[in-house]
């Protein structure tokens, strides 16, 4: 298993595969190089770059107070640093776009192009709360079976996903404990995201504007109670450039393995390698 050592001496492990364009996969919150898994045998020509954020997968626990998306946007650069890589593209999951929009504000060089995946500068509070509930916790499934059938009722937002799909994804949210399914990230994430309290939400909108003359994609799942109509509305009106796309049937997040996910991700690499 390849990894690299950050400059605050955390491990990272990540995944480096396939020729051609560098892609940067930056995955969701809690989530890991297996975010991508759906989407990887659809993508051609692109150098797949997955990395697991501190504390999450197979990399190494840190301190809390660094699981913070500046911190994890510079391990991403070190990563790219640690391959010899001057430029990527990013794909960005969720908390993966929002790093992707911090690199823009922060190291616009470093980048080919962001495609942003049910992220936006405005977070619904809706999708705040169903954060807030699951974050740094073990559930109260005993096994992967029963992971799959309740997550598959309780993911009211998603329609036409075969029952064997959520089966997978409860492989790849836990792990098999001596009591039943545990989180196979770092609980002291709650912590680092929401132990500050009540807090007034940062303006990001200038970072979304950071991205001004990156190529761009933004995919929003029709459903999703994290990225608003408004805001995705918002999002085009100032980059009417912008690839965007909804999902139907797909929450907060699409699987990116969808039709319309896969036409933007092409005609976003397509842009790229123009």
């Amino acid at each position: 298993m390849p990894h690299f050592t950050t400059s605050d001496g955390v491990s990272l492990h990540y995944l480096d595969e396939g020729q051609g364009l560098p892609l940067l996969c930056l995955a969701g919150l809690t989530r890991d190089t297996h975010d991508f898994d759906y989407v990887v045998p659809h993508l051609e020509a692109v150098r797949l770059i997955r990395m697991d954020y501190r504390g999450r997968g197979k990399s190494g626990w840190a301190p809390h107070e660094t699981y913070q998306i500046p911190v994890e946007g510079r391990d991403a650069l070190e990563l790219l640093d640690h391959l010899g890589l001057a430029q990527a593209a990013v794909l960005g999951t969720s908390r993966g776009g929002l790093i992707a929009m911090v690199l823009a504000a922060t190291a616009k060089d470093r980048l080919l192009g962001v495609a942003l995946n049910d992220i936006g500068p405005e977070i619904a509070e809706a999708g705040l709360k169903v954060i807030e509930g699951y974050l740094g916790r073990n559930p109260p499934f005993r096994s992967f079976e029963e992971a799959a059938e309740k997550r598959a009722a309780a993911m009211t937002a998603f329609a036409n996903v075969p029952p064997e799909r959520w089966l997978t994804e409860a492989k790849v949210l836990y792990r098999e404990g001596p009591e039943g399914l545990v989180i196979p990230y770092d609980p002291a994430l709650r912590e680092a995201v929401l132990g500050g309290g009540a807090q007034p939400a940062p303006d990001l909108w200038p970072l979304f504007d950071a991205l001004k003359g990156l190529p761009l994609a933004a995919i929003r799942g029709a459903n999703s109670d994290l990225l608003s109509v408004a805001t995705f509305a918002e999002m085009k009106a100032r980059r009417p450039d912008m690839i965007a796309v909804e999902v139907p049937d797909r929450g907060h997040i699409p699987f990116l393995d969808e039709a319309e996910s896969l036409d933007a991700l092409r005609r976003w690499l397509r842009m790229l390698s123009a």
